[in-house]
Order: C-alpha cells, then structure tokens, then sequence
C-alpha cells in the first residue's frame, strides 16, 4: 500500500506601514494618541495560535519527503523504505492536524471544502483511465455482470470504496495486461482519506473528551480485526477493507488533530519520547514473527498490525519534536521553490506517479533493440533508477497538464507552473 493527501499553499505578504492614527487596538478601537497605554501582560501562546493563518513550514517539509518516498517506494519497492520513513503515516497526520485547524468554522463547510479539493483531481485521473481501460477492452461484460458494472462506477464519483478497474486487459502494445491495477494502487489513499473527513467532527469531539480512549481505540481496532478474524470468509470484502485502512492509520490522522489541539503539549516532556519507541519496537517485534519465506524481507506494508504500531510510533515522535518553523531555517531555504511545488501539486503528484512509472518501461523497451545500448548499455537499460529517471520528467509533464485541476478545485486562477516567485521590491516595500 502506498499512498494522502491536504495541500498548502504559498503565500508571500508585505508588511505595510500604517500610520499610528489608524491603527486599531485588538477590541477594534482607535488607539488612543493622548496617552500611552501600558502594556498588559500577556500569556504565552501555543506555537499553532502565533501563527494564525501562516504556513508551517516543517510540516510542508514532511509532505514532501514523504511525496518523495512514495515515488521511490513504487519504483525500487525497496523494503526497509516504509521503516525508515512510513510516508503513509505521516501524510494523515498532517491531513487530520490541517483538518482539525479547519474545523473552528462549521464542520459541514469543512467537509464541503475538503471534499472539493480532493474530488476534482480524482475524477480528471478517473476519466482519462476509465477511458483508456474501455480502449483496451474493459467494460460492462468483461466482469459478466453488467448491471453491477455500471453501479460500481458511483466509486469514482464518490469513492467511499475502492473504484472499478480492468484487473486483466488485452495490454496495449508493450504495455502488461495488469497496467491498470498498478495505476490504481494510490486510489486506497484517498478512499481513506475521504472517510477521515467525512467522520473529523466526531473524532475531534471525541478526542477533547476522551483523549485516551480516541487515540487508542485504532490501534486496538486493527489489532482486533487482524488477530482474531483474519481467516474469515468476509476479510476481502470492500466493508472489510475499508475498515481496515481506517485502523492502520485512525491513529496518526488523531495524533496530527491532537498535534493542532495542542493536546500533546499538556503531556510531561519525556512522556512520548519514551513511550513512542516501545510501540515501534512492539510493531517490528510483530513483524519479525510471521510467517514468510525467510529468504525474502518482509515488507512491513503487508502487516497492518506492524505498519499500524510502527507509523504511530513514529509520527509521534516527529509531532513531539515539531518545531513549528514559520520560515525557513537558512540550509534549506534554497529548496523553497520545489518544497512549495511539491505541495501545491499534492494530489496531483500522488495520482499521476504510477502512470509515469508505468509508461516509462515501454519507453525504455526499444532500447533493447538498438545495438549501441545492447553492447554498451545493458547494465543501464536493466536498472530500476534509469526506470526513475524517465519517469520523473513524465510525472513533470503528466502534472503540467493535469496539476490545474487543483487551482480549480481551490478556486483560484488555473497555474500551469506553481513555482513560487520571489517577490521584487519587497525591502523597498517594508522600509
């Protein structure tokens, strides 16, 4: 499983100087120029509430590693990848600390919001494969029930569970009859995702009453559903699946709301410093227990338990040490722009990412066939990081010709390129 997203935007502000007259007291009252007013004292405010508004930079940081590590983790399906950074995790969490900031407005504005920004990309990625699909032979006979064909398709408007798709087609030419299973693999996320919201409101009511109990009722969940009932027919059904995603990562979407709530402030400092590692430990303890071919590492993605333990583990860990950073710290100011392009075309990146993998092996095929690379180059036709390599400009341009969709969906002007610009004259502004 791989997987998102909630997407920032950037924003540059100029500070302008407004004469003392005009200024205006927090009550909205002129300022009074006859006398000085003396300072009351004030107290300390949580990190989130100094920055009413602003972005967090750290946490743009973290959606970007873990765009990053979902693209590699498809590529080279390298084991240890979701160990070192359990992307998946970490994305619901900032999703449901986003969530959570969102709901001091109406919770069905919210949800209305939020829904408007993930569909819009969704439908645009469904249309495109739904139509390539029936080009190579899919449709309401290929599943010999047609009437349930075409309800299914609902899922693609909605997809409150796992839309349709061709699991075996013709193929195009050089392309492999399973091309349209590995091109879905991202939609679990947003199926996922779109539950989290759906039930927000009530998890963040829950979590300001029951802390406790909210956060850990996930984790027991998954524990639950996969230790005693893994065998039963029903396991592969769409309730069931849908549930169980829910589980795996219920627990990071609570601690990123607990995170915006500041509810993991109230907690003595060394408490999930030393906590956290003991439940990372009890997922790799888990894992390292079952039953596989000891000649194969065992991907922690195929055991909920593992992943649920794990992921929990180590967003709390990263929500612990969160330096809510309003700028930059000075190393990584220079990769302002991509950070900030890798955010803004969230969705679009996380969508469209497994079609630029899967076109990008027809593309190097012929290859094969011209004499100088099959002298010279074999070695770098074969390698998964040439693979990497072709497909990274196929994701640039699939996301340049998709991405606008996310300007639409925000409601603000359509952008074909959302690097951000620095803004001239900006010292001369404030001065």
């Amino acid at each position: 499983m791989t997987a998102s997203f909630d997407l920032g935007r950037t924003r540059d502000t100029v500070q302008l100087r407004v004469p003392a007259a005009l200024r205006a007291d927090p009550s909205g009252e002129p300022e009074q120029t006859t006398a000085p007013r003396q300072p009351e004292p004030q107290e300390p405010a949580p990190a989130q509430a100094e920055r009413k508004g602003g972005r967090d930079r750290y946490l743009d940081l973290l959606r970007a590693l873990a765009l990053a590590r979902v693209i590699l983790y498809h590529n080279f399906g390298w084991f240890w990848l979701p160990l070192v950074f359990p992307s998946m995790g970490v994305m619901f969490a900032l999703a449901g600390s986003l969530m959570a900031r969102s709901l001091s407005r109406p919770a069905l504005g919210v949800i209305r919001g939020r829904l408007r920004r993930l569909l819009p990309p969704m439908w645009l990625f469904g249309a495109v494969l739904i139509a390539l699909q029936i080009l190579d032979g899919w449709g309401p006979l290929s599943e010999g029930h047609p009437t349930w064909w075409w309800s299914k398709l609902a899922f693609w408007i909605l997809p409150l569970s796992t839309p349709p798709y061709g699991e075996d087609l013709t193929g195009f030419q050089h392309v492999e009859p399973t091309w349209a299973t590995q091109i879905i693999v991202p939609l679990w996320y947003l199926r996922a995702y779109l539950w989290y919201v759906l039930l927000s409101p009530l998890l963040l009511r829950a979590l300001r009453r029951f802390p406790v109990a909210t956060l850990s009722a996930p984790p027991a969940m998954v524990i639950v559903m996969n230790a005693f009932f893994v065998d039963q027919e029903f396991v592969y059904s769409r309730v069931w699946e849908t549930a169980n995603d829910f589980a795996t990562f219920g627990a990071c979407w609570i601690l990123g709301m607990a995170h915006q709530e500041g509810l993991l402030k109230k907690i003595p400092q060394y408490v999930l410093p030393s906590v956290a590692p003991l439940i990372m430990v009890a997922g790799l303890w888990y894992l390292q227990t079952r039953p596989v071919d000891p000649t194969v590492a065992t991907d922690i993605e195929a055991w909920p338990i593992a992943q649920a333990l794990w992921s929990f583990g180590f967003v709390a860990i990263l929500l612990h040490v969160s330096p809510s950073w309003d700028r930059w710290p000075r190393p990584l100011e220079r990769w302002n722009g991509l950070i900030s392009l890798l955010n803004s075309r969230a969705v679009s990146i996380y969508l469209w990412h497994q079609v630029a993998l899967v076109v990008a092996i027809p593309l190097i095929d012929p290859l094969w066939s011209v004499p100088f690379f099959y002298d010279n180059l074999q070695w770098l036709l074969a390698s998964q990081w040439f693979t990497l390599l072709v497909s990274i400009p196929l994701l640039g341009l699939l996301v340049l010709t998709f991405g606008w969709v996310e300007d639409v969906a925000a409601k603000r002007s359509p952008r074909l390129f959302p690097y951000p610009r620095r803004s001239r004259g900006r010292r001369r502004a404030a001065d």
